[in-house]
């Protein structure tokens, strides 16, 4: 399910694009008495104007002929295609240097439906992928009847997730159809989705499976994203900072997005919508599975939120009884409060030098 990025044991998560930054999931794989395990899950997440494109991905090993994955998601997707072929690669190769639709609201509403409906059904190289609507239940009785092993911590993660969205995408491994396209097994397609949500959602509870969560997060936005009110209202960068409620989760990298990644990037397969005028963020994750029980979401002044696996997506921001201020208001530019602090010690120095002195 996806080109292998680079031979580390981290999970790339996320990319966001522009001012809002709305997202989406990713999730786990699923296979017979654990056969498979997560070695890699790596999304790309984009936003403008009110549409959100995700792409997600996943490495494995073990061996199993027959495995998938289900993925909450907090909308109706439009389109569902493959994703670019080098954009995730790139993105890593940027934040880790080298030396030299329809008009769909948002579904998070309860369904009374016995059975899940489906959506919409595509193939993506190996993967044969089905967008569900329906309960908790109506969704793991479709998997069971469908062919995916469903343990008892999925079963438990799907009920949760139901809560907070009736939708769901299952992608199933299609051996034979690998074998024919000679795709090597552990590796797979970037799936490219199109989705139409207010603001981010990214669950990260999904990636919690009894190990050591290590997970990267590439953001493309308007304005800087930041991990607290105070330093986006001010322009001061969040580069070493800790995401509030989030053991383990800092942000490591920003830079304004230069000509040769748009370039890039913009060129891959499907990925023409890349918006030139953005900031590239890289935020890691590293803590023990049982300290990541929430999922994600970016305000739209940029500051990153966590809230219990569960909330209803658009909540973690709409429903945020923390904030004691409008969510959405102006932010100085990135680096006003060092020039700020430079432009007072220059002042200070001026006013010492002529300051009169005594005879």
């Amino acid at each position: 399910m996806v080109h292998k990025l680079v031979p580390a044991a981290a999970a790339t998560l996320a990319v966001f694009l522009t001012q809002a930054l709305p997202a989406a999931a990713c999730g786990g794989l699923i296979a017979p008495n654990g056969a498979i395990r997560l070695e890699r899950a790596t999304t790309l997440v984009a936003w403008h104007d009110g549409v959100e494109r995700y792409m997600t991905s996943f490495s494995y090993n073990g061996e199993a002929s027959s495995f998938g994955w289900i993925v909450p998601l907090p909308a109706v997707p439009e389109k569902v295609e493959e994703g670019g072929g080098w954009t995730l690669q790139r993105l890593f190769r940027e934040t880790h240097p080298q030396p030299a639709i329809l008009s769909l609201q948002f579904a998070g509403r309860a369904l009374t439906a016995d059975s899940a409906v489906v959506l919409q059904q595509v193939q993506v190289r190996a993967l044969d992928i089905t967008v569900l609507r329906g309960s908790g239940q109506a969704v793991l009785d479709w998997a069971a009847e469908n062919g995916f092993a469903v343990d008892a911590e999925t079963h438990a993660h799907v009920l949760q997730y139901a809560k907070g969205s009736p939708i769901f995408m299952a992608a199933k491994y299609n051996a034979g159809r690998a074998a024919k396209q000679r795709l090597i097994f552990g590796d797979g397609a970037p799936v490219l989705i199109t989705m139409k949500i207010p603001h981010p959602w990214i669950p990260f509870e999904v990636l919690a499976a009894g190990q050591q969560v290590q997970a990267d997060l590439y953001m493309l936005s308007d304005k800087p994203v930041n991990t607290s009110e105070w330093r986006a209202l001010i322009g001061a960068s969040g580069v070493g900072t800790k995401v509030q409620g989030a053991e383990g989760f800092s942000l490591e990298f920003q830079e304004k997005m230069t000509d040769s990644l748009y370039r890039d990037l913009s060129s891959d397969k499907n990925m023409s919508w890349v918006r030139r005028d953005s900031w590239l963020t890289y935020l890691t994750l590293n803590a023990p599975d049982d300290k990541v029980t929430y999922d994600m979401s970016v305000t739209p002044m940029g500051v990153v939120r966590v809230a219990p696996f569960g909330t209803k997506p658009m909540a973690i921001v709409d429903g945020n009884a923390i904030a004691t201020q409008p969510l959405d208001v102006p932010t100085a530019p990135m680096g006003t409060a060092m020039t700020l602090l430079i432009l007072g010690i220059v002042i200070a120095a001026a006013l010492w030098i002529l300051k009169p002195r005594k005879a």
